[in-house]
């Protein structure tokens, strides 16, 4: 049986596993023994990346499969400082599992979209898990904590998603909540009625916040960038999850 190689996001960690990443993702959804059970957001890591901060090849060593021949779940390489020392380049496609274990796959986009039109709110995945609301747009927002940083908070790498804002991307002040899930809708008006794209371009919401988020309410996709190698992976539209993934997203949305 091969190996493979998970980035983890819920919580960062480096993980073997000689499950294929659709049964690797309903088992770390679903939980087995002492894991939680909940969302589960990881990468497929090329199973020959190596770095001399990992023992990868020992935790390979000790993935085998069990006296009666099942394939072993996990063997966990890091939880430490994990995605920092992982290239952009050795990370493919991006899985997200919902808590039922349905698991879907994400390539990345060659192109990266510009959105520089309203407000825009964004959950740090790791190696923090922050929520901000910027007037920066993604690659913007990117760069202002990794290679420009604007304050002295600055991060080597980070995996982001953006989330929708509605109407409060426009007027935050009067805009319409509609059917936005937030449960800190107050809070997240007056963080984005202070925003200005000249004196304050963006605003902590929650310095630690829960990494499980309603997978309808992702924007436009999700984004992993370490040093200047930035990449980005698009969420379907709800029309085409609707009719193309449709399992998924109806237990998704449960």
């Amino acid at each position: 049986m091969s190996v493979h190689l998970y980035l983890s996001l819920i919580p960062e960690a480096l993980i073997a596993s000689m499950l294929p990443p659709e049964e690797f993702g309903q088992y770390y959804a679903t939980g087995h023994q002492y894991k939680s059970k909940g969302q589960a957001m990881f990468f497929e890591v090329d199973p020959s990346f190596r770095h001399e901060f990992f023992d990868i090849d020992g935790a390979i060593a000790r993935c085998v499969p069990s006296p009666d021949g099942k394939p072993k779940n996990s063997v966990y390489v890091s939880s430490y400082r994990v995605l920092e020392h992982i290239p952009v380049s050795a990370i493919g496609k991006l899985y997200l599992s919902t808590a039922y274990g349905q698991t879907l796959g994400l390539s990345r986009k060659e192109a990266i979209p510009v959105d520089r039109a309203g407000l825009h709110l964004y959950q740090d995945l790791a190696p923090v898990n922050s929520l901000i609301v910027s007037t920066l747009d993604p690659a913007a927002h990117y760069a202002s904590v990794t290679a420009k940083p604007a304050k002295f908070i600055r991060f080597p790498a980070l995996c982001f998603v953006e989330l929708a804002l509605g109407q409060l991307a426009s007027d935050p002040e009067n805009g319409s909540v509609n059917d936005l899930p937030y449960s800190f809708i107050n809070h997240l008006r007056e963080a984005l009625i202070v925003l200005n794209p000249q004196t304050k371009q963006s605003k902590l919401v929650h310095r630690v916040h829960s990494l499980e988020f309603p997978y309808r309410m992702v924007k436009n996709g999700f984004y992993v960038g370490n040093g200047p190698d930035f990449a980005y992976y698009a969420m379907p539209s709800h029309e085409v999850m609707r009719q193309e993934h449709s399992t998924w997203w109806r237990l998704a949305n449960i």
